[in-house]
């Protein structure tokens, strides 16, 4: 997929520090665009000419599977879908609630996998899915067990459905990126982040994200951003 012009994505978490600069990197590639997230004024703020925007709470059972449809509807076809969706928390395992682990696995696991589910069936031969996990599913970081926990689940989940998709010719790719400064972790659901070293900044993260899915990754690991 080296030529995006007139490729059809859909990116959720289309808001946030990463989705955000995603969105707008397949725009100036010429595709079009459905944009995903539970604040309608922040997919107008993107200021993303001709996108399609869907907001959605994906801690709502059906809202992956109605993203999805919708872009379908709109669009009459899939060629791309893009993960950026996600939220933090932080505390030793001992500490944290049920109500902030439930959080986490709806928004962090249940809903990636819930859109991977939906859009297996529409994505066009030859397409992709992108699924941002992070580090933490490669190097467990005390502090953030849950949260780590979680994220290598979801990456477990798209390392072995991009395998279960070869057959339908649909790259899946697990993007693992290292600490990243989205500001998420100041807008954490629970806890506060342990101290750590300056991270990535979003534009390189996008940047190789958009390298995945122009060339012909099928992982991108932590160290694949050294």
């Amino acid at each position: 997929m080296t030529d995006l012009s007139g490729k059809v994505f859909v990116v959720v978490g289309a808001t946030g520090a990463l989705g955000s600069r995603i969105a707008k990197l397949l725009a100036q590639q010429g595709a079009s665009l459905t944009i995903s997230g539970r604040s309608g004024e922040g997919l107008d703020a993107l200021g993303i000419e001709g996108a399609h925007k869907v907001t959605a709470d994906l801690r709502e059972p059906d809202a992956a599977r109605s993203v999805i449809a919708e872009a379908k509807d709109h669009h009459g076809r899939i060629d791309g879908v893009v993960i950026a969706a996600g939220v933090a928390a932080f505390g030793p395992v001992a500490e944290i609630d049920d109500d902030t682990v439930d959080d986490l696995v709806l928004v962090d696991f249940l809903a990636p996998l819930r859109l991977l589910r939906a859009a297996l069936h529409v994505v066009e031969e030859g397409g992709v899915i992108v699924g941002i996990s992070a580090v933490l599913a490669e190097q467990p970081v005390a502090g953030m067990a849950t949260y780590s926990a979680v994220k290598a689940a979801v990456s477990t989940l798209f390392v072995a459905a991009a395998k279960e998709a070869r057959r339908s010719k649909i790259r899946v790719v697990d993007v693992r990126p290292p600490h990243t400064e989205t500001g998420l972790a100041g807008r954490a659901i629970a806890g506060s982040a342990p101290k750590m070293p300056e991270g990535l900044s979003p534009e390189v993260v996008a940047d190789r994200v958009l390298a995945a899915i122009v060339g012909t990754d099928r992982e991108v690991a932590s160290t694949d951003f050294n």
